[in-house]
């Protein structure tokens, strides 16, 4: 029967109605919510956007989305909803169609007579009276709420409003582009204020929590005390907008639905108030307040509702802090008295007049542990630690006692604390039931083994001997057990270790796409990672690269081809005369030597690149602290052909004579040597490295007193070589708003100079700005230096480049669900030159002009975590721009945004910093 009553309405509705789509709104509202009552106002206004941005005039639009709703409200299947959808849709346009065959002949023949005209004259003002009915229908709460019931939703949605008509009325801007403008804008706005159908009646969601002291100033130790809360607020999208509540709420009651459960999958519930964990947060935050001293602290809970939202204030009272009183310790095992650094005041980490804190107890059982751990003390454990506190008497202050008590047999007997020395070490296999293989050398062994026969036994040791296996690479598997000789205190040590296989190749195809010039490589690798069995990591890696090159007029058809070897062998240790055992053991280190060959075919020009390095790494106080030295790294390139046209054209051309090109293409030696140190806790991370390069060969032209040539460089063997310095400096603060939100701010600063035997910087020595990891609204190699720009705003990758560089970076990221996250930036930074050269005009540094020749840029990015790497796409737009005069549009693109010339989008591996 419904289909029969939807045909006749729209029927109706499609024969009387008049002025459009628009015009018939106000009718099938009247009839399908106020009358009929398929659906409620909200489902029709929902069907009223829809019906805007979809293809199509929105009367039909609309007649075939309430037919569908009104069919699907009833209880019907999705079949026969789809059939109320055309059901509606064909009684709408039927009387249309028939009367524009009965009437449009009659029309046509008396439209110019009076009676004709004074029908349409009464006609208008009815269309207008319908559209403006239309219009105001759809100024109702569900679009706007009400000042009473939701005084930011009703406010957002007037301006949202507003800016709508503005930017379609005065700004000519797409109606497509402002509708979907309004509805992210509307998503993020207004994702908190739908929820309240979610919530059950009673309950309240939680809005915010709030922690305060009823001090004036506030304890450093009570500052943050966000980690004791049970229960915390909705998820927030860069800390102020609870968008995946909103996706939540989008989702109606009916989980049946598969729409509904697909919402509620990407959205987050709402987090309801719940009093029980309330009281459990306040008892947590007293416990922490005692812990840190203040033993008469209370806390006191509070709510304040507003609507279905509340807000829980937590009130410490904490009161005056206890001070630490006398202190003794009282050692019941009389073979520990004697151990000076157990009670003496100059180790202990309690005295007299501190601040009572647990924390600083547990400190103290943890240093005494650890000190006879480590004296071979192998069954002791902080539990033989206890304290013994009195308040009793005393103003504000805690005597204490440290007991430490005696051992305890299984018998139940006490006796002293047993000492034990390691007898024996063995080292054993486990590959296979079979394998008795020494995998490797007992030299290596020995070195990565800190537990010695005949010493105490030490916890120390036993960490260090699992850190330094674990750092082989030829190990996989470790595993170190102690064993009690009978009636002894000898302990017998077994290390088991499991060995990785040795060999591996892998093949890895690539795709290549520069300028159009499709190609494809491929990169063969094998590895040894055991090489002289003692852990050695051999890698030599082929690889071939072939590109097609198109539209290179005068020169040779040839396409681009490269091939190049690569050699590199790595020590688990210091490879240098004069090193100790003892030094070897304190200092996990890393030595590296590498070759590498590259053939590099052109039309242009024919290059090769032979170079050389040795170098050592290694890392202090648990990875934290990282350091490498460049011992020595050598890299010859040279030209063994060039052709006629490339030298005419761009090397000896007059006109277009270039300093930094011509350097790139003539024969160059560079000796370099190097330091660089990295430190990174996760909070804070500081990347630093020191290079210089010719200063020995400097000194050995001027010892023997060589000669120069015509353009004033000393030659050895024959190759003019580089003489430069160069400094590097990278920081990055990471600051948590909580688990989902962090803001990261990141600094990077370059500095080289060429001097001596160079006027220029080699060109894989010189710094570039623009792209994924540098001021994102640029594309790589595109900014700077200075104020310096191709005329024809083509990236020229030998002038875009400069000896010094500087990167500011602000990035607020957040979480957004799945393995999504999202981010906005703001970037700032370029490149200059420190000398001033003719083909880079404005490019030379001036501390005077360096605020009207910084580049800003703005955008947003999303990032897909795999755990194992992350894939980053970021969207940049230009805000200030230095290649153009400041008086020009062109300066502050965010003022006069042009989006072809201003928008740069960027997809990398891994964060940009």
């Amino acid at each position: 029967m419904i289909y029969l009553y939807l045909f006749i309405t729209f029927f109706e509705i499609g024969l009387f109605g008049f002025g459009g789509g628009y015009g018939m709104l106000s009718l099938i509202q009247g009839e399908v919510v106020s009358r009929h009552h398929w659906m409620t106002m909200g489902e029709f206004t929902d069907i009223v956007a829809v019906s805007q941005m979809t293809p199509g005039p929105i009367g039909i639009n609309s007649a075939t989305y309430c037919g569908y709703t009104a069919v699907a409200n009833a209880g019907y299947s999705m079949p026969m909803a789809v059939l109320g959808s055309v059901v509606a849709t064909t009684a709408l346009v039927l009387p249309s169609l028939i009367l524009m065959l009965v009437i449009s002949k009659m029309f046509m023949k008396y439209m110019h007579t009076h009676a004709a005209e004074s029908v349409f004259a009464g006609l208008r003002p009815a269309v207008v009276g319908l559209l403006a009915a239309a219009t105001l229908l759809l100024c109702n709460e569900e679009n706007f709420s009400t000042p009473a019931e939701n005084v930011w939703q009703f406010w957002i949605s007037v301006l949202l409003f507003a800016v709508t008509f503005v930017g379609v009325k005065s700004f000519k801007l797409s109606p497509l582009l402002m509708i979907a403008l309004s509805g992210v804008a509307g998503l993020l706005l207004l994702s908190g204020c739908s929820s309240a159908k979610h919530i059950p009646k009673g309950d309240y969601l939680l809005d915010k929590n709030i922690v305060r002291v009823d001090t004036s100033s506030v304890p450093s130790e009570l500052k943050d005390m966000s980690a004791y809360l049970r229960q915390r607020p909705n998820s927030r999208w860069f800390s102020a907008f609870r968008l995946p509540l909103g996706v939540y709420a989008m989702s109606g009651t009916d989980t049946t639905r598969r729409v509904n459960r697909l919402l509620q999958s990407w959205g987050q519930k709402p987090v309801l108030y719940d009093s029980v964990k309330a009281r459990q947060t306040a008892a947590d935050l007293t416990s922490k307040m005692h812990s840190e001293g203040y033993l008469d602290a209370t806390t006191d809970i509070s709510t304040a509702t507003k609507r279905h939202k509340l807000r829980v204030t937590y009130t410490l009272h904490p009161g005056k802090q206890y001070k630490v009183g006398d202190v003794s310790y009282h050692i019941a095992d009389s073979a520990l008295a004697d151990v000076t650094e157990l009670s003496d005041s100059r180790y202990r980490l309690i005295h007299t007049g501190q601040r009572f804190s647990v924390g600083l107890l547990d400190e103290e059982r943890r240093r005494i542990t650890t000190l006879l751990q480590n004296r071979g003390y192998f069954k002791f454990h902080k539990e033989f630690l206890s304290y013994i506190a009195d308040t009793v008497g005393t103003d504000h202050t805690v005597n204490l006692m440290l007991n430490l008590q005696p051992y305890q047999s299984r018998r139940d007997t006490f006796s002293h604390h047993p000492c034990y020395d390691i007898g024996s070490v063995v080292f054993a296999w486990q590959n296979s039931a079979t394998d008795t293989t020494s995998h490797l050398r007992r030299g290596v062994l020995s070195d990565c083994c800190y537990i010695v026969p005949g010493r105490p036994f030490s916890a120390a040791a036993l960490q260090q001997t699992y850190n330094r296996l674990g750092r082989m690479g030829a190990v996989r598997y470790t595993n170190i057990t102690f064993s009690e000789r009978p009636d002894t205190s000898v302990l017998d040590c077994r290390i088991q270790l499991q060995t990785t296989k040795p060999h591996s190749i892998s093949f890895q195809p690539e795709g290549t796409n520069t300028a159009g010039d499709l190609g494809a490589a491929a990169k063969l690798t094998y590895q040894n990672r055991n090489l002289f069995r003692g852990s050695e990591l051999l890698s030599i890696e082929l690889r071939g690269a072939y590109e097609a090159i198109r539209g290179l007029e005068g020169y040779s058809n040839q396409d681009f081809m490269e091939y190049s070897a690569q050699m590199k062998l790595e020590f688990p240790r210091f490879l240098l005369p004069f090193i100790s055992s003892d030094v070897r053991k304190r200092i996990g280190a890393t030595t590296e030597f590498a070759v590498m060959y590259d053939l590099q075919n052109r039309p242009e020009f024919h290059r090769r690149i032979v170079s050389g390095s040795w170098r050592y790494k290694w890392s202090a106080q648990g990875q934290q602290h990282r350091y490498q030295i460049d011992l020595l790294d050598l890299n010859y390139v040279f030209m063994p052909w060039i052709s006629e046209t490339f030298r005419r054209e761009y090397l000896n051309n007059e006109t277009g004579r270039n300093a930094i090109l011509r350097y790139n293409y003539e024969d160059l030696f560079i000796m370099k040597a190097g330091f660089g140190y990295n430190f990174s806790n996760g909070t804070v991370a500081l990347r630093t490295n020191v290079e210089t390069a010719g200063n020995l060969l400097g000194l050995m032209s001027r010892l023997t007193r060589a000669t120069r040539d015509d353009n004033g460089h000393y030659h050895f063997f024959n190759i003019a070589y580089a003489q430069y310095v160069k400094g590097d400096i990278d920081f990055t603060h990471y600051i948590y708003a909580d688990q989902q939100n962090q803001l990261v701010f990141h600094i990077g600063v370059g500095l080289a100079w060429p001097y001596g035997n160079s006027t220029v910087l080699p060109f894989e020595k010189r710094y570039f700005s623009g792209g994924a990891n540098s001021v994102r609204g640029w594309s790589v190699r595109s900014l700077g230096p200075g104020t310096y720009s191709e005329g024809d705003g083509r990236i020229n990758f030998i002038t875009q480049t400069g000896d010094m560089k500087l990167d500011l970076n602000l990035e607020l990221r957040t979480h957004l669900f799945w393995k999504l996250a999202g981010a906005v930036f703001l970037d700032a930074g370029n490149i200059w030159t420190l000398r001033k050269y003719e083909k880079q005009p404005g490019g030379q540094f001036s501390l005077k002009k360096l605020p009207a020749q910084l580049a800003a840029s703005y955008g947003m990015g999303f990032r897909f975590n795999f755990s194992y790497f992350i894939l980053r796409f970021d969207m940049g737009m230009k805000a200030i721009n230095p290649a153009y005069p400041t008086d020009s549009d062109g300066h502050f693109p965010i003022l006069h945004h042009n989006f072809k010339r201003d928008f740069a989008f960027h997809f990398a591996v891994g964060m940009p910093f």
